[in-house]
């Protein structure tokens, strides 16, 4: 097993950290184009093309919040005390 040292932990979880940023900048970007659709639909849009498009941003959030749990899980099994400060 891998021995991670002060700085290393350190550099670990922020990598973690600023992916975790950039998926919710993306979760965000989507609910936002997401939002611009239901707006497009209220005014006349496509049923079935917006329920199958939310259909897959809805599969694809989840993905990405299992990915991050995941993580987050990995980052408590390493380091105890880093896990408990994160919540």
């Amino acid at each position: 097993m891998v021995e991670w040292h002060g700085i290393e932990k350190f550099s670990h979880l922020e990598d973690k950290i600023y992916r975790t940023i950039e998926l919710t900048k993306t979760l965000r970007q989507e609910k936002e184009e997401l939002e611009r659709q239901l707006a497009t639909y209220r005014s006349g849009g496509t049923d079935e093309q917006l329920l199958t498009q939310l259909q897959r941003l809805q599969a694809e959030r989840d993905l990405i919040r299992a990915k991050v749990e995941k993580a987050l899980a990995a980052i408590a099994t390493l380091d105890p005390e880093t896990a408990e400060a994160i919540r």
